[in-house]
């Protein structure tokens, strides 16, 4: 650091006389001086003879004192200093990153927009085919741990431990981490594999504990079919996690459409098939379960491969590797504490799994229960999913880096976009949300009074969708600086909460099988089942915000509550709109289908279109710069 005598000959720039940058060699081990000679030198201060901080070795018309010297000085002082457009640079560079990830999102979404139509399409084949209780229940009960796993992998949970060191490697190796990239791989893929082959002996076990006596058979049959589907999605979650890192994102969203299709053409030929004219678990035959079983884990297994030519353009070869290099021991080990971390949250979660699954097949409501949840991820799916998954390796960069500041920008951003993004569909899933099961699921097996439960379920738990969106970005907040430990206990709460709700509801309003006299003994125990589920969302947004608030500081939500205010405002009017379209068309066609479809249809798009018109009208600064980011 320079001094008013040097003249600031002693800034490293300096050196050489503008001359490419170096550092004076430190002679390390060096003599010390001697009490003689540090007493001349001392005695020197102040002469000519003294010695200079920094000794100067470039030309001699730069030597200190001259004019040229002074010019130079002033120079790379002008260079050195910051620029009073700096920020404004900055903020530049910002609102580019920002619209790099707006665009990045917006790919995305319309790829998962088309996933989640031919989803719907499935789903409603699926449970028209199979009904919403019976076979339908054994079906989706040997499909709960894969499906358990399918829900870590829509939260980005498995994704979101993988990125961040990846991104750490990708930084710190010569490769740019494609050796540990293998390798790490190579051990995963291998214990996916053991815990699938576990997973699958175990299927009697597991459906022996869960289904019914009348349903155990048929659901152990399923299971055997279904569970091979965990190491497929555990495939397809590494592939995407190496995807993403090189910023490759649409094959890891248009993968889902070929997975429905599969599923599509799957339930055609189930039902093309001879079969009895009432399914039951009795009468169902052996062509139709190993039909509608190997068809749906082939679905899951095209959904991952079909990413292998993915990684092959963006030039990564998957080779096998085992033996760690002696400088990633630190990071196997890593991996193995964030390994065991991510194990606790799925013993967690399959705690409130196994809970929800008992009661679900106790009461018939386990497929409604199944179905309404998969509705509630849908708009998480298509507007929140992909905005968080171009977020997460940018936010694993700037943790790796330290920048905490702009960890947390980028978490405010996430939460202000998904809360703009979900408000709205929240308010109306609560107006349209029985419509929107009966025109989906009141079809073939399923009747109308059990589509009409499932869209009131949906309705009644849609609150925790906004909860749902936030919880998840602030566990990827964790996984991107690498800690695995606090999503586990956030998710230990959550489950908590759900279970304790399951628990209490279903004594206050489920009653023992022998006295069932309905298909369904209480709508109100089938609709808890996923309130509980949304009351632990905001159980978990809730820890989760005092847990980064000691970790990062102040986390700006302060913005993010005004912009809720503000989209909870204009949806609200909307609502009132849809309402009363939903009204009108009940009572022009009545309460089944056809007034369940017009209403779901007009209300829809009168309630999302008074929403937009009221946001415009208000000027909603949210809406300005959404609309600012994409347009550029």
């Amino acid at each position: 650091m320079s001094t008013p005598d040097d003249e600031g000959w002693s800034a490293p720039s300096l050196y050489a006389g503008g001359q490419p940058i170096f550092t004076p060699p430190t002679m390390v081990g060096a003599d010390p001086i001697g009490s003689m000679l540090a007493s001349d030198w001392s005695a020197g201060a102040g002469t000519a003879d003294q010695w200079s901080p920094t000794t100067y070795i470039g030309p001699r018309r730069l030597r200190p004192g001259t004019t040229r010297a002074a010019e130079t000085i002033a120079a790379t002082k002008v260079q050195q200093a910051p620029s009073a457009a700096a920020p404004e640079a900055a903020a530049r560079e910002a609102e580019r990153d920002n619209r790099g990830l707006i665009a990045n999102s917006r790919t995305m979404a319309i790829a998962s927009l088309i996933s989640r139509i031919t989803g719907f399409l499935r789903s409603i084949l699926l449970v028209a085919a199979l009904g919403a209780a019976g076979v339908g229940n054994s079906y989706s009960g040997g499909n709960t741990f894969p499906n358990m796993v399918y829900e870590l992998l829509l939260g980005g949970v498995l994704s979101s431990v993988l990125i961040p060191l990846l991104v750490k490697a990708q930084a710190e190796d010569d490769d740019g981490g494609t050796a540990y990239t293998q390798r790490l791989l190579s051990i995963a893929t291998a214990a996916l594999g053991v815990l699938t082959i576990v997973a699958v002996a175990c299927a009697p076990l597991i459906a022996g504990y869960f289904a019914e006596p009348n349903e155990r058979s048929l659901t152990t049959v399923f299971a055997s079919l279904l569970l091979p589907e965990i190491f497929f999605y555990g495939l397809g979650a590494m592939f995407m996690a190496v995807l993403n890192i090189r910023h490759s994102y649409g094959p890891g969203a248009w993968a889902p459409v070929l997975n429905n299709v599969i599923m599509i053409v799957t339930v055609l030929v189930f039902w093309v098939l001879p079969g009895p004219k009432t399914l039951t678990p009795s009468s169902i035959t052996t062509a139709q379960i190993l039909v509608i079983g190997i068809g749906t884990t082939l679905g899951i297994a095209a959904q991952a491969l079909v990413l292998i030519p993915a990684l092959r353009a963006v030039g990564f070869h998957w080779r096998w590797r085992f033996r760690a290099r002696p400088n990633e021991v630190g990071r196997m080990r890593e991996v193995g504490t964030l390994a065991g971390w991510v194990f606790g949250y799925v013993v967690a979660s399959q705690v409130g799994v196994t809970v929800i699954q008992k009661i679900g097949f106790r009461d018939g409501g386990l497929t409604i229960f199944t179905q309404a949840d998969l509705l509630f991820q849908v708009p998480y799916g298509i507007l929140v999913v992909s905005l968080l998954t171009a977020i997460m390796p940018r936010m694993s960069r700037a943790a790796v880096d330290g920048d905490h500041a702009a960890v947390v920008g980028d978490l405010t951003l996430g939460s202000r976009l998904s809360v703009l993004a979900m408000v709205p569909i929240t308010v109306l899933l609560v107006v349209l949300g029985p419509d929107l099961g009966i025109a989906l699921f009141g079809h073939g097996q399923a009747s109308v009074h059990e589509a009409r439960v499932l869209g009131s379920a949906l309705a009644l738990s849609a609150f925790g969708l906004v909860f749902f969106a936030i919880v998840m970005l602030q566990l990827r907040v964790f996984y991107a600086m690498r800690d695995g430990r606090t999503p586990t206990y956030i998710n230990v709460f959550m489950v908590g909460t759900k279970v304790a709700l399951v628990l209490i509801t279903n004594a206050a309003y489920g009653f023992p099988r022998s006295t069932r006299t309905d298909p369904l003994p209480s709508v109100a125990a089938v609709e808890w089942l996923n309130i509980a589920t949304s009351v632990s969302f905001v159980v978990g947004a809730l820890v989760g915000h005092v847990l980064l608030s000691r970790r990062l500081g102040h986390l700006g939500y302060r913005s993010v509550a005004i912009t809720a205010g503000r989209i909870l405002l204009a949806s609200a009017v909307g609502a009132l709109a849809a309402w009363a379209i939903v009204a009108g068309c009940h009572g022009l066609f009545g309460s089944g289908f056809a007034g369940a479809a017009t209403g779901l249809v007009f209300g829809g798009v009168v309630g999302l279109a008074v929403t937009g018109a009221v946001c415009v009208a208000l000027r909603f600064p949210e809406v300005r710069d959404l609309r600012a980011m994409i347009r550029r």
